[in-house]
C-alpha cells in the first residue's frame, strides 16, 4: 500500500488541498483510495462529505477518533496531518508514511517557518535514513513577483525535490466546494492548473519518492 502524508506545522497552507486533490486524481485512475484526516478541524472529510456519488469512491477515516486502519485492497492511504506538530508527535506521524510531501506560501512569516519545520524534519530518524521521502510544493504562487522569487530561492537551496509550483486560483475552491479535484473540473478550466500539476504525478509515480 502507497501511503502519503501532506504535513506543515504551520496551519493554513494548503495541506488539506493537496491532500483531496491527490486523493481524487489516484481514485480517478482506478487506485482504492482511503483518506485520512488527522487534523480536528477535519477539512479533508468535509470535502469528501461534499463528494458527488457518481465520483470515484475514496474512503473516509476520521483518525481523530478511530484507529488508522485502511479499508483491506487499500491501494493508496493519504494522510491529511494537523498543524502545530513536533518532537515525538511528529516522528510518530512520519512513521506512517512513505512519502512526505510540505506545502509551502510564498509569504516570509511562512518561508521562516517552513525553514524551521523542513530542518526538524530533516532530523527525524526515517527521514535521514532515506526511509521516508520528502518533497515541497509551493502553494497559492503568483508568480513574476519578489516574495516567489524569494519562495523559489528558498526551495532550491533545500537540495530535496520541489516537483511543483501550484498558482493562487479560485478553481481550487470551487472545486473544494463540489467535493471534486482540480483535475475532475471542465479541463477548459483548469487546463494551466492541470499543467503545474502534472510534474509532481510523476515524480510521485518514479522511484524517487519511494523508500
Amino acid at each position: 500500500m502507497r501511503t502519503i502524508m501532506t504535513l506543515n506545522a504551520k496551519g493554513g497552507c494548503g495541506k488539506s488541498t493537496l491532500a483531496t486533490n491527490l486523493a481524487s486524481f489516484f481514485a480517478s485512475q482506478g487506485a482504492s483510495v482511503t483518506l485520512a484526516d488527522l487534523d480536528t478541524q477535519q477539512s479533508s472529510l468535509a470535502w469528501l462529505s461534499n463528494r458527488p456519488e457518481e465520483r470515484p469512491a475514496i474512503h473516509g477515516i476520521d483518525a481523530t477518533r478511530q484507529a488508522l486502519r485502511p479499508p483491506r485492497g487499500t491501494d493508496v492511504l493519504i494522510l491529511d496531518a494537523p498543524a502545530a506538530i513536533h518532537g515525538s508527535e511528529l516522528t510518530a506521524l512520519v512513521r506512517r508514511a512513505e512519502t512526505l510531501l510540505v506545502p509551502v506560501l510564498p509569504s516570509p512569516l511562512d518561508i521562516r517557518a517552513a525553514a524551521r519545520f523542513i530542518g526538524e524534519l530533516l532530523t527525524v530518524g526515517k527521514v535521514s535514513r532515506k526511509q521516508s521521502r520528502l518533497a515541497v510544493v509551493a502553494n497559492r504562487v503568483r508568480q513574476n513577483t519578489r516574495v516567489y522569487q524569494s519562495l523559489e530561492a528558498f526551495l532550491g537551496s533545500l537540495k530535496i525535490p520541489f516537483p511543483a509550483t501550484l498558482r493562487d486560483t479560485q478553481n481550487y475552491i470551487r472545486a473544494a466546494e463540489r467535493g471534486l479535484g482540480i483535475g475532475e473540473m471542465a479541463p477548459s478550466a483548469v487546463q494551466t492548473d492541470l499543467a503545474q500539476w502534472e510534474p509532481l504525478l510523476r515524480w510521485l509515480k518514479s522511484k524517487r519518492s519511494r523508500a
